[in-house]
């Protein structure tokens, strides 16, 4: 019984620090990108005709 606990506390730890990893990759890429994106949009305000 306590084989089965160690091992599913072990496999919970792992992938705890796993979606961790990609958390802070998805954050990561879309910060970069919503950057580009406001600064393409404020650079390109000139440009618009009314």
């Amino acid at each position: 019984m306590e084989e089965r606990v160690y091992k599913a506390m072990g496999r919970a730890g792992a992938l705890s620090i796993v979606l961790g990893v990609v958390s802070i990759v998805v954050g990561m890429t879309s910060g970069v990108m919503l950057l580009i994106s406001g600064g393409r949009l404020l650079a390109g305000k000139s440009k618009i005709l009314f």
